[in-house]
């Protein structure tokens, strides 16, 4: 399938991505690529077998080796996807040399270089946009309608988990500085779980966790539990882990009028990581024996889960840009989640609730 690159508007934004890793060349320059308003003009890696691949698939796009080559292009927006401890750098770099810039999450280390980030855009008039592509989730997607129609109730407990099996350990969560680099499971799969639980059921109070490292090879948080109070009522609780030879629940909802019960992930990611792109046939659906069942405690009902499709947070970034619509993500949402895992940590070490 093949779209155009012209806006509604017909201008079109030139869009430089920092990093070709899984984030580059998975969530982000397939969908740039394929966004009305956009043009992937350029991918910064100075990996030899990145640069191989993205010249084999984005033929008319600049491979460049560093980020200096990019900025010397002068992109109106640059979409960062490398390691989270030069996110903050890199953004300012970009809201600086007077482009708009996407930051991968965690949009920062700390909710205060989040904070400064959204305060250097609005002094050079251009956006800083969080990525957090798992609002488009099929069973997230799924989850949101069946509380927007009532078919839950009033949601009084909300259980969500990413669990992996990783023998193969994270080269960055070994090093010495790991901590200070924001490499750990909070700032990894739980950016994802917050940053959900807030969105369906908006601030939180009080925050408990049990923060661990399980791996004696690394030497960060691999292993998280979360327990967060929302001031609407509801409460959550999030887990994480790399140590889960076999997975919980993805979802485990309770409500006044019913549950709902969803095993597995979204399955974007792995259609992508096969070579699937946005607007193949069948992209973003799950086959039916993945769906989540709906109870009401005396019927039990499969329910067909939404298909899951990551491209509108570019075509949102794209009108809010070139139209001035909102953006997809606000920083003050992500602000809201490291300020989750920021006292995540402080209740982990004293062991007890803590006020946010």
């Amino acid at each position: 399938m093949t779209l155009s690159n012209r806006s509604n508007s017909g201008r079109t934004l030139d869009v430089g991505l920092i990093g070709f890793g899984l984030g580059g060349a998975t969530f982000h320059a397939p969908f740039i690529s394929r966004t009305p308003g956009l043009r992937l003009a350029s991918i910064v890696t100075s990996n030899p077998e990145r640069r191989r691949i993205a010249s084999a698939e984005y033929r008319d796009t600049q491979i460049l080796a560093d980020v200096d080559a990019l900025f010397d292009t002068k992109p109106d927006l640059v979409a960062i996807s490398t390691p989270n401890v030069t996110h903050y750098p890199l953004a300012r770099h970009a809201l600086e040399s007077g482009a708009h810039v996407v930051v991968d999450k965690p949009f920062a280390a700390t909710s205060a270089q989040a904070r400064e980030i959204a305060e250097l855009a609005q002094r050079v008039g251009k956006l800083a946009i969080p990525f957090q592509n798992r609002r488009w989730d099929g069973d997230y997607l799924t989850l949101r309608s069946l509380i927007a129609d009532g078919k839950l109730g009033d949601v009084h407990r909300f259980e969500s988990r990413f669990d992996r099996w990783r023998p193969a350990r994270k080269p960055g969560w070994c090093l010495v500085d790991a901590a200070e680099r924001a490499e750990d499971v909070l700032h990894d799969l739980h950016t994802h779980l917050i940053d959900q639980a807030l969105q369906l059921f908006g601030p939180v109070t009080h925050v408990y966790a049990e923060v661990r490292r399980i791996d004696p090879h690394v030497v960060v948080a691999d292993d998280a539990l979360l327990a967060l109070t929302h001031a609407g009522g509801a409460h959550t609780l999030l887990e994480s882990t790399m140590s889960a030879a076999v997975p919980g629940p993805r979802y485990h909802v309770y409500g006044t009028k019913g549950a709902y019960l969803k095993h597995g992930v979204d399955v974007q990611e792995a259609s992508l990581k096969a070579g699937a792109r946005p607007g193949d046939a069948g992209y973003g659906e799950e086959p039916e024996d993945a769906w989540g069942t709906l109870g009401t405690g005396e019927t039990q009902q499969r329910v067909r889960t939404h298909v899951g499709d990551y491209s509108p947070f570019y075509r949102q970034v794209a009108r809010a840009i070139l139209d001035d619509a909102p953006p997809p993500v606000l920083v003050p949402e992500v602000v809201a989640g490291l300020q989750i895992i920021e006292a995540a940590f402080r209740s982990s070490a004293a062991r007890h609730v803590i006020a946010l």
